[in-house]
């Protein structure tokens, strides 16, 4: 997507949209933006990022190494409060808790997601690599598609879609022709629609936002997030990520997504996990 200027780091529709308000120690309050929803649910990479951004804040260290999430509740766009917990504050890394709440219908809190992570210095890292991991294979991103190519909107398209950058690897594009592979994966080059480049908790965000490899096996319905654990590597370079999903389990109505996300310099720069509950529609 053109933009007339380039968003920066810190001064983007992201940064503000993942801002917390410190209210007290540990207490951060925050309006979910319904710009970050898929259909009517916010979606499961921008509610890490808003808690990475409180723990950060809460603890010595910058930087997220290790995040954990479990997704109880679906929210909401509007109003919510994260609490934070400092567990263990140590030299090279710090752990912490963090929980997101919001108020139901009938005006009683209510838990949305519950995290554990652990912080340090991304910047402090040694530069010694050795991996057998290598960057996906995929088209140049002038020949790959997004959400504005479709003649009409995708299944499962919805506002978050419009803030990202997304083009899709035509190979992993045959659910949205009616003809899924039935290899569950999913390949996309990705940035943010304004052109920030990206940061540890945009990698939160890049994890949990390519449409789920479950279109590819053939399922239509919703496929909302159980469980996450995402590693942060590196700070990634600037330029667009490209982010490689697979499943390889289906398997009692649940299934697997692992994610890896390789950066414009060719560092895998994050990795995830999750369990995914498959509603077929």
């Amino acid at each position: 997507m053109a933009q007339a200027s380039q968003a920066t780091i810190g001064d983007s529709e992201f940064d503000r949209d993942t801002a917390v308000v410190r209210r007290s120690e540990g207490v951060y309050d925050i309006d979910l933006s319904p710009g970050w929803t898929i259909i009517n649910a916010v979606n499961g990479g921008y509610l890490l990022a808003v808690l990475g951004r409180a723990l950060a804040d809460a603890l010595p260290h910058p930087d997220p190494f290790t995040v954990s999430a479990h997704y109880l509740t679906a929210s909401r766009p509007g109003p919510a409060v994260v609490r934070t917990d400092v567990v263990r504050s140590g030299r090279t890394l710090s752990t912490g808790q963090a929980s997101l709440f919001q108020y139901d219908d009938q005006g009683r809190e209510v838990e949305r997601i519950r995290v554990l992570a652990s912080y340090g210095d991304l910047g402090g890292l040694p530069d010694d690599v050795r991996t057998a991991a290598k960057p996906p294979a995929m088209p140049p991103v002038e020949q790959c598609f997004g959400p504005q190519d479709a003649p009409a909107p995708l299944p499962g398209s919805s506002e978050i879609t419009d803030r990202l950058m997304i083009k899709l690897d035509p190979a992993t594009l045959g659910w949205a022709l009616g003809q899924p592979s039935g290899k569950g994966e999913m390949r996309a080059w990705l940035g943010l629609a304004d052109g920030r480049d990206a940061d540890p908790f945009a990698l939160l965000l890049a994890v949990d936002a390519l449409p789920p490899t479950a279109f590819e096996l053939g399922i239509k319905g919703w496929v909302p997030t159980v469980e996450l654990t995402v590693h942060v590597r590196c700070r990634p370079a600037p330029g667009p990520l490209r982010v490689s999903i697979t499943t390889r389990n289906l398997a009692g109505g649940f299934l697997e997504e692992d994610a890896e996300v390789w950066d414009s310099a060719d560092r895998l720069v994050a990795q995830s996990r999750q369990l995914a509950r498959v509603w077929s529609g």
